[in-house]
């Protein structure tokens, strides 16, 4: 993983948001404070893309997701992008 880019937030409000998540003990706590913080459509494409991100490390095509998560293969391919070359977030939760 030292390949990946290493974000840091450029600001407080960013470091809390950051800080925010750790404070977090149970999935409903999680789902709850995604709840307040995102909109409904807001939670379902960030699921997406995770879900984009566990199947292309099943290795399956970018055309397969597309067409399975109703998406572009533009949307998947950034996706991929992000999980390749980003900052290691997708590969660590998806891994696990």
């Amino acid at each position: 993983m030292s390949d990946f880019q290493n974000y840091k937030p450029k600001n407080e409000k960013e470091k809390f948001l950051v800080k925010t998540f750790l404070k977090l003990k149970t999935e409903q706590e999680v789902a709850n404070f995604l709840r307040d913080l995102l909109t409904i459509k807001e939670i379902e494409e960030f699921a997406n893309r995770l879900e984009m991100a566990r199947l292309l490390k099943k290795g399956m095509s970018y055309k397969a997701i597309a067409k399975k998560l109703e998406v572009s293969t533009t949307t998947v391919t950034r996706v991929a992008h992000w999980l390749f070359r980003g900052c290691g977030g997708y590969e660590k939760v998806v891994e696990k």
